[in-house]
C-alpha cells in the first residue's frame, strides 16, 4: 500500500471517529472505563447469584431515597453539560461556562449525598468487610464517586480552556460518569 493508498483507506475506515465529540482519546478512556465497571457489575451479579439472601440483607440496608435522588441530580448535571456544549456552539461562552459550573455544582451535591451515606453505614458499623455485598457496594460507588471528583474537576478544567473541543470531551466523560450512575443504582439499590 503506497502513502496515498494508506491514508485514503483510513479516512475510509476511520472516518467515523472524526464524527465523535471532543478528542478520541477520550473516547478511548471512557471505552475502557466502562469495560471496567461493567466487568465489576458483572461480579457483583455472579456473587448475588451465589448468596442471594446475603445480598437481600445488605441492600435493604441501603438508603434508596438517597440514591435515587443523587440519580435525578446526576441527571440533572448531564443535561446542564450539554446545555453548555449547546450554548458554546452557539459562541454563548459566558452561558456555557454557567452550565459547566452547575453541572459540577450538581456532581458535588451527589458526593455530599454519596459522603452522608457513607458515614451513616459507617456509624452502624457496616464497612467493606461487613460482607461481600458491603464489598461491592463500597469498591463500586466508591469508585464512581472518584469518576465524579475527576468530572468536577474536568469540567473546571474545560470551562478554563473552554474550546469547543475541549467542553465536547469534558462533558462526555462526564456523561459517562452519569451512565454509569444510571446502570450502578437499579443493580445495586434496586433489583432484587
Amino acid at each position: 500500500m503506497t502513502g496515498n493508498d494508506e491514508r485514503s483507506w483510513r479516512q475510509d475506515n476511520w472516518g467515523i471517529f472524526e464524527e465523535l465529540p471532543g478528542d478520541l482519546m477520550m473516547w478511548v478512556l471512557i471505552a475502557s472505563e466502562l469495560l471496567v465497571f461493567g466487568a465489576a457489575l458483572l461480579a457483583f451479579l455472579a456473587v448475588r447469584a451465589s448468596d442471594p439472601s446475603g445480598f437481600a440483607s445488605g441492600q435493604a440496608k441501603l438508603d434508596q431515597t438517597a440514591a435515587a435522588f443523587n440519580t435525578i441530580v446526576l441527571v440533572t448535571s448531564g443535561l446542564f453539560g450539554g446545555l453548555a456544549v449547546d450554548y458554546r456552539k452557539q459562541g454563548h461562552r459566558s452561558r456555557a461556562r454557567w452550565c459547566l459550573l452547575a453541572a459540577a455544582l450538581f456532581g458535588a451535591v451527589f458526593l455530599a449525598v454519596k459522603g452522608m451515606e457513607y458515614a451513616h453505614k459507617w456509624e452502624i458499623g457496616i464497612g467493606i468487610e461487613t460482607s461481600d455485598f458491603f464489598t461491592f457496594y463500597y469498591l463500586t460507588t466508591g469508585f464512581h464517586a472518584l469518576h465524579v471528583v475527576a468530572g468536577i474537576i474536568i469540567l473546571g478544567l474545560v470551562a478554563w480552556a473552554d474550546s469547543e473541543r475541549n467542553m465536547e470531551t469534558g462533558v462526555s466523560f462526564w456523561h459517562m460518569v452519569d451512565l454509569v450512575w444510571v446502570l450502578l443504582f437499579p443493580i445495586i439499590y434496586v433489583l432484587r
